[in-house]
C-alpha cells in the first residue's frame, strides 16, 4: 500500500480538494477557488476542523444563507466557464436543504459545484440525532436524499475510506464536459471525525484538463452535405460555444461562410453582438432581426444548445417546411433533440472540423443581406426602447439604456436571473465580449441575483459586476449583499421597484386573468407595504441611494464607481411596459373553460398559436 497518513475523514476531504490543478492560460492554478460554509452540529467538528487545517491554501467564506453561497459558488463557475469552481458546506437538516433549490440551479444549467452537507451518524447511536428527517418507512433515508435528483452524482459516506473513490468520481464529473454538473457527497457526522491510514498518494497534485471529444466521421460528412445543401442556415449558439471557449471558432465560422448568428440565453456574448452577422437573441425574448431569420431558415446550426422553450418559441418559432436541424453538441442527448441531425463533439472541434469540410462554400449572399437589413430595424427599436425619459416611472428598458450608457462595455458584467428583467437583457444588453452577459435563465431562480454577483466579482475582481434586480427577487435572497460588503468585493446593485411580481403579472393579464396576487396592490393586504430598500441596503453596509429619474439614475451609477464598498441604486419602475419589438409566442397553457370571457379569448388565441408547433 505504500506510505499513508492518518487523517480523519474531513481532514482528508480538504487535503484533497487544495490539491487538485487546473492549467488557465499556460498557469498552472487551484481549480477551487474556495468554500463556503456556514457551520452547525453536523460539519463544525469535522468538516469545520478540517478547513482550518488548510485555511491559507483552500480559503473558507461565511455566508448568511446557504442558498445564497451555493448561488455565489454556481456563479463563480460560470464565469470561470466552468474552468475553476467552489465547495460549499452546510450542517444537516434545514442549512442542507437550503442549498436543494441551488443545486437545481447547477443541475439545470449544468455548473459544477461540490456540495458537502452534514448528515445523520452512520453508527445511529444517537438516533434520531438532532435536524434529523425519519421515513418510517426506511431507515436508510435522511434530508440529503432530496439532493438526488438534482445531483450528477450523489453519494453518502458512511465509512471513512469511501471518502476516495467518491471524491475521485465527484472530480470526474466536476472536471467532465459532458457530464459536468452539481456533485453532492453526503458526510455523515460522525464519520467526519473517524481517522484512517490513507495513502500518501491520494493526496498527490493532479492536475485536470477538460478533454475535447473529436466528432464522429459519418455524422461530420452528413453535418457538411447538409449545410452545403442549404440555402438559408443560421447558427444558434448557446453556452456550450462559452464553455469550450470556442467564441474565436464561432466567429470565424460565420465570417467564413457567411451564416447569421443568433444566441440563446446562456450563448449571449459567444459574439460580439457589433459584428454584422450577429443578430442578438433569438425565440421568446428574440430580437426581430434574429426571430425573423430563425422563422425562414431551412437549416439550423445548433451549437452547444439544449433547445429550450424560450429559444425555440416552444418549437413554433421555426415555420420553414424544408427545416432541418444540426445538433452540435457534447452531449448526445441534446443533439439529437426535436429529429436533429447529431454532431457530438466539443464545440471548438466541432466547428473547426466543419469549417475544413467546408472550404470555399458560402452562403447565398442574399442571407446575409437580409440580416444586415433585418439587423438595421432592430437597432433602431432598441435604441427608440433605451432612450433617456423624463416618465416619473420609467420602463425596464430604458433603465437598461442608463446602465449602458454609464457603465456598459468590456470591463463590465451585467448580471440578472428571472422576472421580465432577463427579457429586456436579453434582447437589449449590448455584449460584446464573452462572460459580459451573466444570466441565470436555465432554472430562472429568484434570489440567484445578488449572491450571483458575489460569485461573479470573486472570479473577476478586475471587472465591474452590474446587478439588475427586481425587488421581488430581492426580498427573497439579499443576505449576500452584507457579505459582498464584508469580503470587500464591490458589486453595484441597480433595483428596480415596480411594487411586486410585475413579470409574472403581465403573463397573469396576457393569459386572460385577472389581476391578482402579484403586484402588491392587488394582493391581500391590511397594510401596503412602503419598503425602504434604500435604508435596508445600508443597514447591511452598502451605499445605497434612491433615485427619481434616468437622469438621476445615470449620475447616480457615474458617483458609483468611485464607491470603496458594493453600493445600490433603487428606482421605482412601471410593472407593465416591455419592449414591442421582437419577441415570440411562448407555451403557456390557457384554461380550455372559464366563466371569463378574457380567458376564453386568450384560449381561442393560444389554440390557434398551437397549430404552429413542431410536435417531436
Amino acid at each position: 500500500m505504500g506510505k499513508t497518513i492518518r487523517l480523519t475523514m474531513a481532514q482528508a476531504v480538504a487535503h484533497f480538494l487544495k490539491k487538485q490543478m487546473t492549467i488557465i492560460d499556460g498557469q498552472r492554478q487551484p481549480i477551487f477557488g474556495g468554500v463556503w460554509a456556514i457551520f452547525g452540529h453536523g460539519n463544525v467538528a469535522g468538516i469545520g476542523e478540517a478547513l482550518y487545517q488548510v485555511r491559507e491554501e483552500l480559503p473558507t467564506f461565511r455566508a448568511h444563507n446557504e442558498q445564497g453561497m451555493a448561488h455565489a459558488a454556481i456563479a463563480y463557475a460560470k464565469a470561470s466557464f466552468r474552468q475553476r469552481f467552489m465547495a460549499c458546506t452546510t450542517s444537516i437538516g434545514p442549512g442542507a436543504l437550503n442549498m436543494v433549490t441551488a443545486a437545481g440551479v447547477a443541475h439545470v444549467n449544468r455548473i459544477p459545484v461540490l456540495f458537502l452537507p452534514g448528515d445523520v451518524f452512520a453508527n445511529r447511536a444517537p438516533d434520531p440525532v438532532l435536524q434529523q428527517i425519519e421515513d418510517f418507512g426506511d431507515g436508510t433515508v435522511s434530508a440529503n436524499d432530496a439532493f438526488r435528483p438534482v445531483s450528477r452524482y450523489f453519494d453518502r459516506i458512511t465509512r471513512p475510506e469511501q471518502i476516495m473513490s467518491a471524491l475521485k468520481r465527484a472530480m470526474q464529473v466536476l472536471t467532465d464536459p459532458l457530464d459536468c454538473g452539481p456533485v453532492t457527497l453526503s458526510l455523515c457526522q460522525d464519520v467526519q471525525a473517524e481517522a484512517y491510514d490513507y495513502p500518501e498518494s491520494f493526496f498527490e497534485e493532479h492536475v485536470w484538463v477538460p478533454r475535447r471529444p473529436q466528432p464522429d466521421a459519418d455524422e461530420l460528412a452528413n453535418a457538411i452535405a447538409l449545410i452545403r445543401r442549404s440555402e438559408k442556415p443560421v447558427i444558434l449558439a448557446g453556452g456550450g460555444v462559452l464553455y469550450s471557449q470556442a467564441t474565436k471558432e464561432l466567429t470565424a465560422f460565420a465570417e467564413a461562410h457567411g451564416i447569421p448568428v443568433v444566441v440563446t440565453q446562456a450563448g449571449k456574448s459567444a459574439i460580439d453582438e457589433r459584428h454584422p452577422l450577429a443578430l442578438g437573441s433569438v425565440g421568446v425574448t428574440g430580437t426581430s432581426a434574429a426571430n425573423a431569420v430563425a422563422e425562414d431558415t431551412d437549416l439550423v446550426i445548433a451549437v452547444g444548445t439544449r433547445c429550450q422553450d424560450f429559444t425555440t418559441g416552444s418549437w413554433a418559432l421555426f415555420k420553414n417546411e424544408k427545416l432541418a436541424m444540426i445538433g452540435l453538441n457534447i452531449a448526445a442527448y441534446d443533439a439529437l433533440k426535436h429529429n436533429s441531425h447529431p454532431l457530438v463533439t466539443d464545440a471548438r472541434e466541432g466547428l473547426k472540423a466543419l469549417s475544413a469540410g467546408l472550404v470555399g462554400w458560402r452562403a447565398p449572399a442574399a442571407l446575409a443581406e437580409r440580416a444586415t437589413q433585418e439587423k438595421k430595424i432592430w437597432i433602431e427599436a432598441a435604441a427608440r426602447a433605451m432612450a433617456t425619459t423624463n416618465a416619473a416611472l420609467p420602463s425596464d428598458a430604458q433603465v437598461i439604456g442608463a446602465v449602458t450608457r454609464t457603465i456598459g462595455g468590456e470591463k463590465t458584467i451585467v448580471l440578472c436571473a428571472a422576472g421580465g428583467l432577463p427579457g429586456e437583457l436579453h434582447k437589449l444588453w449590448p455584449a460584446t465580449v464573452p462572460g459580459s452577459y451573466h444570466m441565470e435563465y436555465g432554472f430562472s431562480c429568484m434570489g440567484y441575483e445578488i449572491a450571483g454577483g458575489l460569485g461573479a466579482k470573486m472570479a473577476h475582481p478586475e471587472k465591474e459586476v452590474v446587478v439588475m434586480v427586481g425587488d421581488g427577487s430581492y426580498m427573497m435572497l439579499n443576505s449576500e449583499l452584507a457579505t459582498s460588503v464584508m469580503l470587500g468585493l464591490k458589486i453595484t446593485v441597480v433595483l428596480l421597484d415596480n411594487r411586486g411580481y410585475g413579470c409574472i403579472n403581465r403573463l397573469q393579464m396576457a393569459t386572460g386573468g385577472a389581476n391578482f396576487n402579484n403586484l402588491l396592490k392587488d394582493s391581500r393586504f391590511e397594510v401596503m407595504p412602503e419598503i425602504d430598500f434604500r435604508a435596508h441596503a445600508e443597514s447591511m453596509g452598502a451605499i445605497a441611494v434612491k433615485v427619481s429619474s434616468i437622469t438621476e439614475l445615470e449620475q447616480a451609477i457615474e458617483a458609483s464607481k468611485k464607491n470603496d464598498r458594493s453600493s445600490v441604486i433603487v428606482i421605482d419602475t412601471d410593472p407593465l411596459i416591455t419592449t414591442e419589438e421582437g419577441g415570440h409566442w411562448w407555451d403557456v397553457a390557457v384554461p380550455e373553460v372559464s366563466p371569463r370571457a378574457e380567458v376564453n379569448k386568450a384560449r381561442a388565441a393560444y389554440e390557434k398559436a398551437r397549430a404552429s408547433q413542431r410536435i417531436g
